[in-house]
């Protein structure tokens, strides 16, 4: 199976053609961060891609997609495009999309575009919901009634 070209040396190692693509997956492909359950950190976290915390969080959370377990803590402001609750948060989420599943326990504003609120979920402070930027950036409603003054 392996043998000896005669007249060539025997190579060790493996080698890799200068042609092969390297494949990057997406962040939406990764494998998410996990905070387990027997652990705390204390302090800020960051990540561009999904984070799913079983543990506590005592700090800032600024991360794509955050998952928070039905047994987890985060104590901070979260801000994230999606956000789900399963467990205990207290402090301020910013965030797109926010779903607060029967087992949460959510104390702090909440500033959102889509909100899921399921029963059971215990909630204490204001939700707000926000614009989207495209919105924000439309122009004012013109009057159809006034069509030349619309388009001056």
């Amino acid at each position: 199976m392996f043998r000896k070209t005669a007249g060539k040396p025997a190579t060790s190692g493996a080698t890799m053609s200068v042609s092969t693509p390297v494949t990057v997956r997406p962040v939406s492909n990764s494998v998410p961060s996990i905070i387990a359950a027997d652990m705390t950190v204390k302090g800020d976290l960051q990540s561009t891609g999904e984070v799913h915390v079983d543990g506590t969080v005592l700090g800032d959370v600024e991360v794509q997609v955050l998952v928070i377990a039905e047994h987890a803590t985060v104590r901070g402001e979260i801000r994230a495009d999606q956000v789900r609750v399963c467990g205990h948060v207290t402090g301020m989420i910013r965030a797109r999309s926010v779903t607060l599943t029967a087992t949460a326990r959510m104390i702090g504003d909440v500033n959102h575009e889509v909100l899921a609120i399921e029963a059971g979920a215990y909630v204490e402070g204001q939700y707000r919901r926000i614009t989207p930027a495209v919105e924000q950036a439309a122009p004012a409603t013109t009057n159809p009634d006034y069509p030349a003054i619309a388009a001056q």
